[in-house]
C-alpha cells in the first residue's frame, strides 16, 4: 500500500513559512551591518503566506519581482528561495 503525499496546502504553508523566515533574516543582517539601498529592496518583501488582507497590484508585484532580482544577484538570496518566491509572485500576476 502506498503511503500518503504531502498536500500542496502544506508544502505551499512550509515554503511561505519558510520565504518570511529568510526575509526576516536578512533584514537582520541588514539592520545590523547598516546597509542603505539593500535594506529598502527587503522592506519590500511580503509576506508570501497568502493571508495578507489587501490584495497587492499587478504594478507592485512586478516591483517586488525586480527587488527579488537585486535581492538574488547581490547574494542575499539562495537560487532555491529566489525561484520559490519569484515563482509565487508570478502566479499572482492576474491575468486579463
Amino acid at each position: 500500500m502506498a503511503t500518503q503525499r504531502t498536500s500542496f496546502a502544506k508544502l505551499q504553508r512550509d515554503q511561505a513559512k519558510k520565504a518570511k523566515a529568510d526575509a526576516k533574516r536578512a533584514r537582520r543582517q541588514d539592520r545590523g551591518s547598516g546597509a542603505g539601498e539593500a535594506g529598502e529592496a527587503d522592506e519590500s518583501v511580503i509576506d508570501l503566506s497568502g493571508e495578507s488582507a489587501a490584495p497587492v497590484s499587478a504594478s507592485e508585484l512586478l516591483r517586488l519581482v525586480e527587488a527579488l532580482h537585486q535581492r538574488f544577484e547581490s547574494g542575499a538570496v539562495s537560487y532555491e528561495e529566489f525561484e520559490e518566491t519569484k515563482a509565487d509572485l508570478l502566479s499572482r500576476l492576474p491575468i486579463d
